[in-house]
């Protein structure tokens, strides 16, 4: 089964991903998905300095409903920060010291991070222990650092040990 399906969870997301790209769930691009699905984790195999592995998948639900209720919220706020009465923003920088150390869950908290109105990932250390975040308006780094820690890497951490 391994030979075949090198990586599941990449598997599962190549066949979502092709069938969300081009809209159609016919038959003819189930099958291709299908194939897809098959074929390029095993070419890009190689490719991969570590595989994903995971912990309590169960986790992933909850973590995609917070992630998505952060989105929204986000939006909101940074519509907000636009459209409301003129103030100053204050654009910055900030290092996320890491306690994750797996590369799979490094990556999805930095898409996490990237994905959510008013805040990007923009730059990991070489050692892999912090996360350069440019955050659109920040009031309190602190506040901000421990928020994504709880919210989001810890989930993270039992995802990915």
């Amino acid at each position: 089964m391994k030979r075949f399906l090198p990586s599941l969870p990449l598997s599962l997301a190549v066949f979502a991903l092709w069938l969300l790209l081009v809209a159609n769930f016919s038959l003819g691009h189930l099958v291709l998905a299908a194939l897809l699905a098959i074929v390029l984790p095993m070419l890009t195999g190689v490719l991969e300095p570590e595989r994903a592995q995971f912990g309590r998948a169960t986790r992933i639900v909850r973590l995609a409903g917070t992630v998505a209720a952060d989105i929204v919220l986000s939006n909101i706020e940074v519509a907000r920060l636009i459209i409301g009465p003129q103030r100053v923003l204050r654009p910055a920088f900030i290092w996320v010291p890491l306690d994750l150390t797996n590369l799979h869950g490094i990556t999805a908290l930095a898409s996490i991070i990237t994905l959510t109105p008013g805040t990007v990932s923009a730059e990991l250390a070489a050692d892999r222990r912090h996360l350069l975040v440019h955050c659109f308006d920040l009031d309190d780094a602190a506040s901000t650092i421990a928020h994504i820690k709880s919210r989001y890497e810890a989930p993270l951490k039992e995802i990915f040990p």
